[in-house]
């Protein structure tokens, strides 16, 4: 069981028998009353975004979950397929749970895998990803203002908006929270 005024981004709460992924929290203090803090949580089974206010003095519990090195192999109709590192078992993650994630996705690539009661049900991201241009209109004379930019499709279909000396082929850092374009990588 963890107190409401213990409960901070990332952590994994058991609500109506279903894994919750807190994705925001914000502690309100009022003048008059109790302390309280307001939850949104993201459902680790289905996707839904759900938001919760709960009592400082009262009690949640804690989802249980592991997290283990996997490898994307490829995405069928059923979900994204994994590949257990040490063990080679494989997992299927449900297209719900990953439509956040999938333009961050390359097949090969190993991510952090969170299973619950045996099954994955997320992954985690790293912070940062580097991911190749595949499309980018040339810049036009006279683009020049300070800070300009253009949109770029990667590898993955992700859109960003990137500096105009950015081309197709460049490998770019791109922060997988934001989505947004970090700087360029040299090869």
């Amino acid at each position: 069981m963890i107190k409401a005024g213990s409960i901070s981004k990332g952590v994994c709460l058991l609500l109506k028998g279903d894994p919750y992924l807190v994705v925001e929290r914000e502690f309100v203090n009022p003048g008059k009353g109790q302390a309280f803090a307001r939850v949104k949580m993201k459902n680790l089974k289905t996707g839904q975004v759900l938001r919760e206010t709960i009592k400082t003095n009262e009690s949640v519990e804690e989802a249980t979950v592991e997290e283990r090195n996997a490898q994307f192999l490829y995405q069928d109709d059923d979900g994204y397929h994994f590949m257990d590192s040490e063990t080679y078992d494989q997992f299927i993650v449900p297209v719900a749970g990953l439509e956040d994630k999938a333009n961050y996705m390359l097949e090969g690539e190993s991510y952090d895998l969170v299973t619950w009661e045996g099954n994955a049900i997320d992954i985690k991201l790293p912070l940062k990803m580097v991911l190749t241009v595949v499309n980018s209109p040339e810049a036009l004379r006279g683009d020049t203002v300070s800070g300009a930019t253009k949109p770029a499709t990667l590898e993955t279909g992700l859109q960003v908006k990137v500096p105009l000396f950015i081309k197709e082929g460049d490998r770019v850092l791109v922060n997988t929270e934001s989505g947004d374009y970090v700087e360029r990588v040299n090869s």
